[in-house]
């Protein structure tokens, strides 16, 4: 839960001043506007999503479920570029905030100011070398972080709470401010529900809670496909910091907006984006004061942690999977260096600048969270569960709203997550097309008849021939051979095996191969597969055939008629086109000793 709660509840370095400067005396109503969406949508949401994708995955596997084919993946992708947008800008935001908070203690030198970047660059490499060490230090880091945070804001906010108490001037002006600037309680709640999605930061822990699932353990009996107590775990999570935040959120906002003047609040002001920091130093004194910020950078440098732990945790899932990255971004530590460098880069484009990167912050908390909702509609309607899906329905409805309405205010959010979503998909493609001759195929499985076919071919010599599946009838085949015996110059023995192969869906990158024999018409023996690509999946049981039989297989083509750029473009969208040159590459790549190599013969 610390682990998540650096992100989620690190908020309250700014939330309560952004809550302020929206809502003006209103902000403690908007402030449970904001809490009632969060206990009674998005916990509800996610605790949905934590049932339907138990290995972190998110809302974006629950997607990806109902979309098959490149559509699906470019969607995912899509949801990916929101996704770094969100985690990414965590990380360099809170990072800059905490920079902010550093520059501005009374006790740092002068000479600070104007070395932003340079801090928050730091602050960022210190991060990565925490993940660099492993995930069992970065929980345990963030669980000390997390405790003494919290106390320290419960001591602030009490102190606060009691000062309002025992003040009755600060109720008092704080009614009379409500009545001049909005007139009666209609128009109070009025502005209250309508400037609420302006505090939406306040809910930007869901996305990294589910996230951070694999980190959960669960019971003894959990499976992989059931892991009951990982899903108990991770929900009695999200409630937990949900409760928690939402009892600080309101709290806070009661205390600053009531004892901290307006005009402190905006731009240049003590209490900018760190009222509560303003509260410590003003009610408990200096000394106490430098403690909450210290307390306050901490947990602002380390709320990129859960967010850095959440890419780590969907990279690996998606882009590997689908051919979109290289092999080694599955590990770990060249990820972290990758995601830091990566930081670094977004950091010095926007200058270390709170502010700037916002409007993409919230967007892109607010485009999960609306995918979630939508996704747990669409799961619960697959349930048939009329009651679920029509409340379910009704949130995804008010995230669409709040995330409408904070592109409106802030389209650079959009802008930047779309940079994003192009960068990805832009990389991904190149790397796709860069490992299209890889073999692409986890393990050839072969039924007992398939076996018997290669261990009774390769007494003599292994001959296959590659048939587009057509009609099936005895003249394909006798036809087929009678061409490639006339294309090869070799007789039409009679002994040769028919390979065919189904694609079924070319998007996938990896997949298991499984072959099934078959004679047909009393004497032309068949192997048939299904496979993304034609020629990887004929590469892999060539390979196969070899290292099972200890003989080396011929494979017999015809040419295929056309341009051959537009039939190597059809074999990386449609895993067919000019099979024989990229099965032979595909070969020559998984086997560089040409002695054992399968032959490709092409007429």
């Amino acid at each position: 839960m610390c682990l998540t709660g650096v992100d989620y509840f690190s908020t309250l370095g700014y939330q309560p001043g952004i809550a302020a400067l929206a809502a003006g005396a209103v902000s403690p109503l908007a402030t449970i506007v904001l809490v009632a969406l969060t206990l009674l949508g998005a916990l509800p949401v996610y605790r949905r999503v934590a049932e339907e994708s138990p290995r972190g995955e998110g809302s974006i596997a629950m997607l990806e479920r109902l979309l098959s084919y490149w559509k699906g993946k470019l969607f995912v992708l899509a949801l990916l570029g929101f996704a770094a947008t969100d985690f990414l800008i965590t990380m360099t935001l809170s990072a800059a905030d905490a920079t902010a908070h550093i520059v501005e203690n009374p006790h740092v030198p002068s000479a600070w100011h104007g070395h932003e970047v340079l801090i928050t660059l730091v602050l960022l490499g210190a991060l990565g070398a925490v993940f660099l060490r492993g995930f069992s230090e970065a929980i345990g880091v963030a669980v000390v972080l997390v405790a003494g945070y919290l106390a320290l804001n419960a001591v602030v906010i009490g102190v606060g709470l009691w000062q309002v108490a025992t003040t009755p001037s600060v109720v008092a002006d704080w009614s009379e401010a409500l009545t001049e600037q909005h007139g009666n309680p209609v128009m109070v709640v009025a502005v209250a529900l309508v400037v609420f999605p302006k505090l939406a930061l306040g809910m930007s822990g869901f996305e990294t809670g589910v996230a951070v699932m694999p980190q959960v353990k669960g019971d003894p009996g959990d499976t992989p496909d059931h892991p009951a107590g990982r899903i108990r775990g991770t929900k009695r999570l999200l409630t937990t910091a949900a409760l928690t935040m939402s009892v600080f959120l309101v709290t806070s906002s009661t205390v600053t907006t009531m004892l901290i003047p307006a005009a402190e609040f905006q731009e240049g002001g003590e209490a900018n984006g760190r009222a509560l920091a303003y509260l410590a130093h003003e009610n408990l004194g200096s000394v106490f004061g430098t403690v909450y910020d210290a307390s306050t950078i901490a947990i602002l440098w380390f709320a990129g942690a859960s967010a850095l732990a959440g890419l780590l945790n969907l990279i690996p899932r998606y882009l590997p999977r689908y051919g979109m990255a290289p092999d080694w971004a599955r590990a770990v530590r060249p990820l972290v260096l990758v995601l830091i460098a990566v930081a670094f880069f977004v950091t010095w484009v926007f200058d270390a600048d709170v502010d700037a990167q916002g409007g993409a912050y919230a967007t892109g908390v607010l485009v999960l969270m609306t995918s979630a909702a939508v996704a747990v509609t669409l799961a619960a309607r697959r349930d048939r569960q009329r009651k679920r899906t029509l409340a379910f329905g009704a949130i995804a409805l008010v995230f669409v709203y709040t995330t409408v309405v904070n592109v409106v205010e802030r389209p650079d959010g959009v802008r930047i997550g779309g940079a994003f979503i192009a960068a990805i998909v832009v990389v991904s493609f190149l790397s796709r097309v860069r490992r299209a001759f890889e073999l692409r195929v986890t393990s050839v499985e072969l039924d007992e008849t398939a076996e018997r076919f290669l261990r009774d071919c390769a007494r003599r010599r292994i001959r296959l021939i590659a048939n587009e599946p057509g009609s099936g009838d005895r003249g394909e085949y006798d036809d087929k051979a009678r061409q490639m015996a006339a294309d090869n110059d070799i007789a039409d023995e009679g002994d040769v095996i028919f390979v065919e192969v189904t694609v079924t869906d070319p998007s996938d990158f990896e997949a298991v191969v499984r072959v099934r024999g078959s004679v047909r018409h009393g004497s032309r023996r068949v192997l048939t597969l299904e496979s993304s690509t034609v020629p990887n999946a004929l590469a892999a049981l060539l390979l196969h055939a070899r290292d099972t039989t200890g003989v080396t297989p011929h494979i017999y083509f015809e040419w295929t008629e056309g341009n051959p750029v537009l039939q190597f473009l059809r074999f990386l969208v449609f895993g067919v086109g000019e099979v024989a040159p990229v099965t032979r590459e595909v070969l020559r790549r998984a086997e560089p000793d040409r002695a054992r190599r399968p032959h490709v013969h092409v007429g």
